[in-house]
């Protein structure tokens, strides 16, 4: 019994064909293989580290690094570790800012100046050739903080992004509240208690009288004739309440066959006449 496997389509004793790994896609089309006439320049790649924003930023960094003061910092230490970083700058061919040769500047002179002995002569009160640089540092770290508060501060679209939905489409019926008789019948006895601590009595005289309306009447219809119109007995001004009551002496000196009311045919207009009156005995008689 053979003990070998052979592959389908692979003869004994024969290697296998290596798999070509694909590199790239050009066009559509599978590149297995580096072109042989490929040309890669030493400055292709270029990394731009923006670490610090400045020689400032730069200064700050290499001072709280070490956890030094401020107003006491070593300027021969510090100036040594700047230098280090210019020299790192140009050895990784990044775009070295003016700022940063000026700044290395004015730290080799002030280390220069600290340096120097000072004459026996002279003032105690010489201002300290670092007081310059620290004000610059302390004014550059007020506000790098303040930008950092405000940095992380809660943003739109980068920390909390604002949702907005629009509220779905409802037809449906708003059903009515039940409401009893007997829950009706206690609230309007509430509010009627609360209106009863509100009333008072007031006694006022009748502005307008009955029988003295029926006297001004019968006074109108006498002195104008026999047929006087209806609407020319009530007067507007008087209001609601003048109407009133001058509809109800009509209605009493007809009722007591003072007064007559004529139509001459339907929807034609009314007309009040007096009935003769003939006194016999002491009483009145009506002339029907």
């Amino acid at each position: 019994m053979q003990s070998e496997v052979h592959e389908a389509g692979q003869e004994p004793g024969q290697a296998a064909p290596e798999e070509k790994v694909t590199l790239a896609r050009v066009q559509g089309r599978q590149v297995t293989e580096m072109p042989h006439d490929l040309y890669i320049p030493p400055d292709a790649l270029e990394v731009i580290l923006e670490a610090f924003e400045g020689p400032l930023d730069l200064l700050l960094y290499l001072i709280r690094r070490q956890n030094l003061d401020i107003l006491s910092i070593e300027v021969a230490e510090i100036t040594r570790q700047y230098m280090e970083y210019i020299e790192l700058m140009k050895e990784m061919q990044l775009e070295l800012a003016a700022e940063y040769l000026v700044m290395a500047a004015v730290l080799a002179e002030i280390k220069s100046r600290m340096l120097l002995p000072r004459p026996q002569g002279s003032d105690d009160d010489e201002e300290d050739p670092r007081a310059a640089l620290i004000r610059r540092l302390q004014e550059y770290e007020r506000f790098k903080e303040a930008a950092q508060d405000l940095d992380n501060l809660p943003r739109l679209n980068r920390d909390f992004w604002q949702a907005v939905a629009a509220a779905p489409q409802t037809n449906r019926p708003r059903p009515l509240p039940q409401v009893e008789l007997k829950d009706l019948l206690l609230e309007l006895s509430q509010v009627l208690h609360r209106a009863d601590a509100y009333a008072s009595h007031h006694i006022s005289l009748e502005p307008l009288s009955t029988r003295e309306r029926m006297v001004q009447i019968l006074a109108k219809v006498s002195s104008e004739g026999q047929f006087v119109p209806f609407s020319s007995l009530f007067d507007l001004e008087e209001g609601r309440l003048g109407v009133i009551v001058t509809f109800i002496s009509l209605m009493e000196l007809i009722k007591e066959a003072l007064l007559d009311l004529v139509q001459a045919e339907p929807f034609a207009p009314i007309h009040v006449k007096a009935k003769a009156v003939v006194l016999t005995g002491g009483r009145e008689d009506a002339n029907l």
